[in-house]
């Protein structure tokens, strides 16, 4: 635990550091590629993506998630969206950058390499909002994908995701 003026702080943080997650917008067969996650007792969809790892570049931590979750190849895009997930209680802060990216190889895999990756969805993008997405961007998401060249990068400052008893 962190000390503060000589007393601990209120919660154990898991990082004095943000943690840094890469993802991507890619579709396929016009629907969306997401991940359906399970954390404990919530399931959830994610798009493809995951944590940058120290000394790697955002391009290639992107493309070895996308492959690991998905199966698939892609090619990185332009950033689209940023922004912060920042817990209430200081335990948890990710910086999500969104890219754009397009499908070069691969197939849809049935047995993703992350355990908590219940499986790999295609999902027509009309749906989207339906879901329960972390961080919930599907409005987003449908904006960019109705303009894709007009879409502005563009940040959304902190988005958190209460989670579920």
């Amino acid at each position: 635990m962190r000390q503060q003026g000589g007393r601990a702080a209120l919660a154990a943080l898991v990082s004095d550091t943000p943690r840094v997650r890469a993802a991507a917008v890619i579709l396929l067969d016009g629907r969306l590629v997401l991940v359906r996650h399970k954390k404990d007792k919530q399931t959830y969809h994610l798009l493809p993506g995951g944590g940058v790892e120290f000394g790697e570049s955002l391009e290639d931590a992107l493309l070895r998630e996308v492959k690991e979750e998905t199966g698939l190849v892609v090619d990185l895009g332009r950033p689209l969206i940023l922004n912060d997930t920042i817990a209430p209680n200081g335990e948890r802060h990710l910086v999500n950058i969104t890219f754009a990216a397009s499908i070069t190889g691969g197939a849809i895999t049935d047995c993703p390499d992350d355990d908590r990756i219940e499986a790999v969805e295609l999902v027509d993008v009309g749906t989207i909002g339906e879901l329960d997405m972390r961080p919930p961007l599907a409005d987003e998401i449908v904006n960019y994908l109705s303009d894709q060249t007009g879409y502005p990068t563009k940040y959304l400052g902190s988005i958190y995701t209460r989670e579920r008893p």
